[in-house]
């Protein structure tokens, strides 16, 4: 036990030293190993952690989430060099849809104004109007014309859920996160079932989503609230809550941040299957390979890097919420 404790340390020491001679910033996501998490200069979000990185003077970017997310701040960054530590993290949910997909799609409604989740392809990015998270995707979609045909893609419980939300009718592609696909009703239930008094914490992703809104509007859910919210909605709840316990529906890792935030309270996962493989690729030994190497690179093809970043610029114009630090 000792020399795994000594090994972890001497990795956190090296990092740290080439963290400072590659004038580096490390970036976790949520979802990311506690151990890796715990390393970075940065937890938080997809887009949020972008921003941040994006505002620093850092040179290098080690982004520790998936591809996905380490194109947007190479959208963002154009300059800084972005590394992520495992190529092989991928999205099954950003795999969903492509570039040549979503054209096939536009072709079929011409003149529709096309909303794309971040979690998305540069490609797809550049073929759509706005981008939107899941904090702000509310707020992208009223403010497009009640008149216009919206194309929503590609996570269709999040679609599903700012239909209700905005009483808008749009068209919503049929991809989902597999990870928060997973979460059922029946086992959520039964979460809330062993712990009367709980708060619920539900990611929009989660297909358990649609069900219970539903028995939440019938008013066949009792006890503490139900809050539908993104992963930094998440945090900054349990840490302002007056409950005591949660119940959290969406991918494990962010527990450890939620624990950090809000010490003395208790959460627990409405699926302890809820495990994102592709997050949990990345580990501390990746990370510090990955600052001796300068490597493994992501770069987005400038023409395609300015049409994704306009769709980001039009989201941020229409109302985002503003970046959160660990």
């Amino acid at each position: 036990m000792v020399a795994i404790v000594d090994t972890e340390t001497s990795v956190r020491m090296r990092i740290d030293e080439l963290r400072r001679e590659r004038n580096a910033v490390i970036l976790a996501h949520n979802y990311q190993l506690p151990e890796v998490q715990d390393a970075a200069d940065f937890v938080g979000d997809s887009l949020g952690l972008s921003q941040q990185a994006a505002a620093t003077d850092a040179d290098v970017i080690v982004f520790c989430g998936v591809h996905f997310m380490a194109e947007t701040a190479a959208i963002l960054s154009p300059k800084k060099v972005v590394l992520l530590p495992d190529l092989e993290a991928g999205c099954s949910l950003a795999g969903t849809i492509t570039a040549e997909q979503l054209r096939q799609w536009k072709a079929q409604h011409p003149g529709a104004v096309v909303v794309s989740y971040v979690n998305t392809t540069a490609e797809v990015k550049a073929e759509s109007d706005y981008c939107c998270t899941s904090s702000n995707a509310e707020a992208v979609v009223r403010s497009i014309p009640e008149d216009r045909e919206i194309l929503f893609c590609p996570d269709m419980f999040l679609g599903a859920h700012v239909e209700r939300l905005t009483g808008r009718r749009m068209h919503i592609w049929m991809g989902e996160c597999h990870v928060h696909a997973g979460i059922d009703p029946d086992r959520l239930a039964a979460k809330r079932r062993a712990n009367p008094g709980a708060e619920l914490l539900i990611h929009p992703e989660c297909g358990c989503t649609t069900s219970t809104l539903y028995r939440l509007s019938s008013g066949d859910l009792d006890g503490a609230a139900t809050v539908v919210t993104s992963t930094e909605g998440m945090v900054r709840r349990a840490a302002t809550s007056p409950a005591q316990t949660f119940i959290v529906a969406t991918e494990v890792g962010i527990m450890h941040r939620m624990a950090q935030q809000a010490p003395g309270k208790r959460f627990v996962a409405a699926s302890d299957d809820a495990v994102c493989p592709y997050m949990k690729r990345i580990t501390l030994d990746k990370v510090l390979m990955s600052l001796e190497r300068l490597s493994p690179r992501v770069t987005v093809e400038p023409a395609i890097a300015a049409r994704a970043r306009r769709a980001i610029d039009r989201m941020l114009a229409a109302g985002a919420a503003p970046a959160q630090a660990r």
